[in-house]
């Protein structure tokens, strides 16, 4: 069955997935469990380590075009929750990269990179900040049109991000596309506390975020409750112990509240292409955002299938190509229009 675009797609983005693989669940699952080991090697990073103003550090692996021409076109990639430059999608979109000549480069969210961040900071949903300060550096060391992708979290945080750049977001990229945004995560956070939900995925990024939380506790007294943390199930309990206040959000609802990019979308201006696939279990297809409430410069796409992070595609047992190459050439284009 063809996807159903509810605002008009003059680039006939179309996804169809395979036979062999049916269901919101299976597509999300198969997709992070095993598309890692389908088709791709691991693409050849470069790691460069930035120093943050508030004397912290971001690690950002790249890909540079083999012309080594500093006028490419450069693709940045924000990755989900407790994603990287490993993450199935990131090895996929790197795919695209190179086989396109543009670099590429992975930044990655504060505890992400494979060592613990200096500062309590860690990083969240809403951070449009850290996108701000990530492309503008990359700005001043790239010549090249840059295009950015956000992915899960990282695509609500860089729609926050261009919500609250305005116009000033086009100085910094010609588009964006965010996949698998969680836009209301009111919407996305209850459903993540629920069922089958709370059993598999929520203890899955738990069993990592919790660690990692704890470690930050004992390495700095006194800026979260070592106790609660321990006792935390959802992650509407670790965003009330540990996101909201670790951030400046008052709790948990308020850092929802703040964070949703879906409230904002009329305030894009820079074109910015919204896919979500309507079986994805992590974010409800009736909190995704309608063609009326979003502004001129946003597509919405949202296929029947795919779920969260998936978009399975071809014959078992199949690759996840078919996202990183629609959305790729949709950039590409937007590109060549300036």
């Amino acid at each position: 069955m063809q996807s159903r675009p509810m605002t008009p797609l003059p680039d006939n983005l179309l996804y169809q997935a395979p036979l062999w693989l049916p269901g919101g669940h299976l597509q999300t699952i198969w997709a992070a469990k095993c598309a890692r080991n389908v088709r791709d090697a691991q693409p050849s990073f470069q790691r460069e380590r930035w120093h943050t103003p508030d004397k912290d550090f971001v690690d950002v692996d790249w890909i540079r075009a083999s012309s080594a021409v500093t006028t490419q076109p450069l693709l940045v990639l924000f990755h989900g929750l407790e994603g990287s430059s490993k993450s199935h999608y990131a090895r996929a979109f790197a795919a695209f990269a190179e086989s396109h000549g543009y670099s590429y480069a992975v930044p990655h969210f504060r505890g992400c990179s494979g060592e613990p961040n200096w500062t309590p900071r860690a990083y969240h949903s809403g951070d449009y900040q850290e996108i701000e300060w990530i492309l503008r550096t990359l700005r001043g060391v790239h010549n090249g049109p840059i295009v950015a992708v956000g992915v899960s979290l990282g695509g609500n945080a860089l729609l926050r991000w261009a919500q609250e750049s305005g116009t000033c977001a086009s100085a910094l990229v010609s588009a964006l596309a965010a996949i698998c945004a969680p836009v209301d995560l009111a919407a996305g956070g209850w459903v993540m506390g629920k069922g089958f939900n709370r059993a598999v995925y929520t203890r899955m990024f738990l069993n990592t975020m919790v660690p990692k939380a704890l470690e930050k506790a004992t390495r700095f007294p006194g800026t979260m409750d070592h106790a609660r943390l321990m006792k935390v199930r959802t992650l509407y309990e670790f965003d009330n112990v540990f996101t909201a206040p670790l951030h400046g959000f008052r709790d948990t609802l308020d850092y929802w509240d703040r964070a949703s990019s879906a409230p904002h979308m009329h305030r894009i201006q820079v074109p910015a292409l919204v896919v979500n696939a309507l079986n994805d279990p992590f974010v409800p297809a009736s909190s995704l955002p309608k063609a009326e409430t979003v502004g001129r410069y946003v597509q919405l796409w949202q296929p029947e299938h795919g779920g969260h992070v998936g978009f399975p595609t071809g014959n078992f047992p199949g690759h996840v190509h078919a996202i990183p190459d629609l959305v790729g050439r949709w950039l590409t284009r937007h590109i060549h229009a300036r």
